[in-house]
């Protein structure tokens, strides 16, 4: 029943993103708001079994889709793919048009801290600078741990890693109205939190950059 559920809805974002007298703003909220929906619906069954509550909340979060991939964002992603080549951050582009970066616990933080490490810095500084290069461009900060210290350490741990992170970019002369932050603890991992090299993978910041058609000049 859940696996037809989240079929469902995946089926009725390719429904919506095809319908013709749509307009193209109103094409990428609506199918944002039905993919928004079966990835709310994926996190509901994975905590507490409700996928609806899950769909609902992730619709929510799907409509304020709408990013945009402009050259700035394309320039962007070659700054910062040239900023951390070796360093073993991934550079992505994802399926909402966003820029991510995806940072482990390696150079950005160390075990139990919220600190910027020094090989994080450098990394900080050339986003902030592409940042200032990009003025509509807005970032979510996501923060995470590995599963050990339980959620009373691990969530506002994972919280302090991403507020670091927004405020050494606002040092750095990134307006903090561009940013909001965010922390999962333990609670999206990436790999098995059974190995110490698993654990180091789940302790990881997430950094989201996108722009919105509306917000172009």
């Amino acid at each position: 029943m859940r696996q037809t559920f989240i079929a469902g809805l995946g089926a009725a974002a390719i429904a919506l993103a095809g319908c013709a007298d749509m307009s193209e703003t109103q094409r990428r909220t609506a199918t944002g708001a039905a993919v928004g929906a079966a990835a709310g619906a994926v996190i509901g069954s994975a905590t507490d079994g409700s996928a609806g509550k899950g769909a609902l909340i992730g619709a929510g979060v799907g409509a304020l889709g709408g990013y945009i991939w402009s050259q700035n964002m394309e320039r962007q992603k070659r700054d910062m793919e040239a900023a951390t080549r070796g360093t073993g951050v991934a550079v992505t582009q994802t399926a909402d048009n966003r820029l991510k970066l995806d940072i482990p616990s390696d150079i950005s933080f160390a075990v139990g801290s919220a600190d910027i490490q020094p090989d994080f810095a450098p990394v900080l500084d050339q986003f902030a600078a592409s940042l200032r290069g990009n003025p509509n461009a807005t970032v979510h900060i996501v923060g995470h741990t590995d599963s050990t210290g339980g959620d009373a350490v691990n969530n506002p741990l994972s919280l302090n890693r991403a507020a670091s992170t927004r405020d050494y970019l606002v040092s750095r002369g990134v307006d903090i109205s561009r940013i909001t932050i965010e922390g999962r603890g333990s609670y999206q991992p990436v790999a098995s939190n059974d190995t110490s090299q698993g654990r180091a993978r789940n302790r990881r910041v997430e950094i989201f950059v996108g722009e919105r058609a509306a917000e172009r000049s």
